[in-house]
């Protein structure tokens, strides 16, 4: 049976390092001696019914990890009533409800204070691991028979009706999707002519092969030795030699200046390029090579292929100028290779490559570049102590469901989803259920913020200030993000306005100092706030995008969330620290202020970037306004996002978004019910607007909608997909089915049901 490990240890792997015992750490390991023989019929009664299911419901439950929590949740001393939802809600029925979820929430903690929970969503992650591995003659190291039984089954499990597979679980088939996870069905042992293979090539073929995957698909196709290096556009790692300053003009192009994910995976791409690390051929490659193509393998045009992208793929085209650098770039390769100066760069990246490893603990900052700097590590020395250090944390990545397994968007979301519950829970004002819990989830917090800066000189390894920050995950991975320090932020903040005998001793004021300054760092030109870091270049850097599939990938923008996420966390510090710094924190307020009112739509919309969508681009607006003292009444930019929420409640009370607004950027009502996660947001941005007090009505619906849709354990149920990075990608966020309902109806109960007059930034 499987088992979910948190803050293990590998059973003391010595090459396993970590910053705090492993606080956060999240682990699926098999043991065929776990359970009782009921819950393991238990465990395979869920797989068959999501498999049943599957063209109807994409998305798992995170059933597994609930089973396993099962004695708990069968404990616990709250359950919501079981009674038929009341036409006029009373503060005391509502309570009754947020005590069932509290309870049952509770139930899903860690010892270590954060709450698990699936990251999937994006179906493109887990071939290049299993390509890497096969690649590195580990895969049989890292995935024992039953990984493997796993991810077949997510395989089976996300196939779409026209045999091809989607970027994401709920998306149409693309060719990079098919292309990747037919190889690896075929990699984990599966035969040409099983079904499942055979429908994938059958799709691929009537659109003309593989060839006409997107350039990171050639890339991984490539590494196996079953796609011509020929036949892709260069990665050259010479531009990690081009000078990095200003005054230089060239200097805007360095990678450097890149969005830190796109340069953090193209940095080990241009490695693995400039190598041509391949795949030894073996009789499986071989086979697959012939199969992935309509056409002799030998009779392709590599030339021809390198700009072939599938129209269901191309979500950013190639323009005119980036095809011409290609092709300079591409006749020059026959002078780079081997060159004294290929030699140097090579050099360069892997200097640039181990100081992410060591840096993050091997976990680095995603899935793409920490199973690529494997690859490379491997391609330098394959029995170097760095690549076997990057095998230990593969399991990092890897989350078990009822739907199988599949590779994680991130190591988690521990920190993330912990802040915000935090949050959540000290709301409703309910500590004498929660605070168990919420005790748990300081210690969490606490040990999760940086407290050491990255290793030094950051200016050489383009990375920007850390210390202070919170990661979105655990302190092991480290990389700083503006939101996420912010909501830490925010939880410790909160936290400390609770009793420290319930809730534990507040964080030092000097850490919380440390915070702020992170957080005033990351201001842009334009008074906003980007993800990891500053803006570094130009928006006009996009037309050198070459990831047909994703959009906005170069420069790390300013956008609404990561800019109200700042304003909000600020504008709680100055309540409790009004001394420190406030003519600077005064200052960043009015700017970003400024940003989020210059970037709002005429709709009186804000675009989400990082969710599904619009939905939670107003929630980060409209409180990032109201945290200045806006609201509806007195100012126009919050009521037109109130009218925008207001005429989009649906029949049932509630709210529900497609993830299709997040591609086409045009508010896309979601199919069936409405989404229990886009009406908290809802909610929670026309409660902080004090649209309820002009007209309570949404508001009451769309709590009887809430609990209608609670469960009688307390939880609520997993509905499509809500989050999503770089327009076009969808991912899980599995907690997010708990937090936000208990905000909204703990924010509901305060303010509607008992007439209080405060949200609570």
């Amino acid at each position: 049976m499987w088992k979910f490990v948190s803050a293990g240890n590998s059973g003391g792997n010595p090459l396993l390092r970590s910053l705090n015992n492993n606080k956060g750490r999240q682990t699926w390991e098999f043991d065929a001696t776990a359970g009782t023989p009921e819950l393991r019929a238990q465990a395979d009664r869920l797989r068959e019914n999501f498999s049943t299911n599957k063209d109807t419901q994409h998305h798992s439950s995170d059933e597994l990890l609930r089973l396993q929590c099962g004695d708990r949740i069968r404990a616990k001393k709250h359950a919501p009533p079981a009674s038929e939802i009341p036409e006029r809600l009373t503060p005391e029925r509502v309570e009754a409800h947020l005590k069932g979820a509290i309870s049952f929430y509770e139930c899903l903690q860690q010892e270590d204070g954060h709450w698990p929970g699936d990251y999937g969503g994006p179906m493109f992650l887990l071939p290049g691991l299993i390509i890497a591995l096969y690649t590195t003659g580990a895969l049989d190291q890292v995935f024992t028979p039953q990984h493997k039984v796993e991810a077949v089954r997510y395989l089976a499990n996300h196939q779409n009706a026209d045999g091809g597979f989607g970027l994401h679980i709920e998306g149409g088939s693309t060719m990079f999707g098919t292309g990747l996870n037919y190889v690896m069905a075929r990699l984990l042992g599966m035969g040409p002519d099983e079904d499942l293979a055979k429908r994938a090539r059958e799709w691929m073929h009537a659109r003309g092969g593989a060839t006409y995957i997107t350039s990171w698909g050639k890339f991984w196709l490539a590494v196996l030795g079953v796609y011509s290096w020929d036949g892709m556009n260069p990665l050259t790692p010479e531009m990690w030699l081009l000078p990095y300053s200003k005054w230089t003009g060239i200097g805007y192009l360095h990678p450097g200046r890149f969005w830190c994910h796109c340069r953090m995976v193209y940095l080990p791409m241009s490695y693995v390029y400039g190598k041509r690390g391949t795949c030894k051929e073996t009789p499986l490659t071989a086979a697959i090579r012939q199969e992935l193509y309509p056409m002799p393998y030998n009779n392709i045009d590599w030339n021809a292929a390198r700009n072939q992208c599938a129209k269901e793929d191309l979500y950013y085209p190639h323009p005119l100028v980036q095809d011409v650098m290609w092709w300079v770039l591409y006749k020059a390769e026959n002078i780079l290779q081997g060159s004294f100066l290929r030699r140097m760069a090579l050099a360069q990246c892997m200097k640039h490559i181990h100081y992410e490893d060591e840096n993050t603990r091997y976990i680095d900052i995603g899935p793409v570049n920490k199973v690529i700097n494997m690859l490379c590590c491997w391609l330098e020395d394959p029995n170097g102590t760095p690549f076997k250090k990057h095998l230990v944390r593969a399991a990092d990545y890897l989350w078990v469901a009822e739907d199988g397994l599949k590779m994680q968007g991130y190591n988690g979301s521990q920190l993330w989803d912990t802040s915000f519950a935090v949050q959540a829970i000290a709301d409703t004002d309910l500590l004498d259920v929660s605070a168990a819990c919420l005790y748990k989830a300081h210690q969490y917090v606490e040990q999760s913020q940086v407290v050491e800066e990255a290793a030094p000189p950051l200016s050489r390894y383009y990375r920007h200030v850390s210390l202070g920050a919170w990661p979105f995950s655990t302190r092991d991975h480290g990389w700083p993000i503006s939101d996420c320090s912010s909501e830490g932020l925010k939880a410790a903040l909160r936290l400390a306005t609770l009793p420290a005998d319930k809730v534990g001793d507040p964080i030092p004021a000097a850490r919380l100092y440390d915070c702020v300054n992170v957080i005033l760092s990351y201001q842009n030109s334009d008074g906003g706030m980007a993800t990891y870091e500053n803006t570094r270049s130009f928006h006009w850097l996009e037309i050198l995008n070459p990831a047909e599939t994703f959009g906005d990938i170069i420069v790390d923008y300013s956008y609404v969330e990561c800019t109200s996420a700042c304003i909000t966390a600020l504008s709680a510090f100055l309540k409790q620290y009004p001394d420190h710094r406030r003519g600077e924190i005064t200052s960043a307020l009015r700017r970003a202020e400024a940003f989020i009112r210059s970037i709002q739509r005429p709709d009186g919309s804000w675009y989400g970037s990082w969710g599904v969508c619009f939905t939670y681009g107003c929630w980060f607006g409209v409180t990032g306004l109201t945290a200045l003292g806006h609201n509806y009444h007195n100012d126009s930019a919050v009521r037109r996002c109130c009218e925008f929420l207001a005429v989009r409640q649906r029949e049932d009370g509630g709210w529900g978004e497609s993830y299709l607004s997040c591609q086409d950027k045009v508010y896309s009502q979601l199919d069936g019910d409405s989404h229990v996660v886009n009406t908290a947001w809802a909610m929670l941005a026309l409660l902080a607007a004090g649209y309820h007090k002009v007209d309570p009505a949404p508001l009451h619906l769309g709590a009887r909608f809430l609990l209608r849709m609670q469960q009688s354990s307390g939880d609520w149920p997993q509905q499509h997909i809500s989050g999503v990075f770089n327009r076009n990608c969808m991912i899980t966020y599995a907690n997010y089915r708990n937090i936000f309902p208990i905000w909204a109806l703990g924010q509901y109960r305060r303010l509607i049901l008992l007439g209080e007059d405060e949200i609570r930034h």
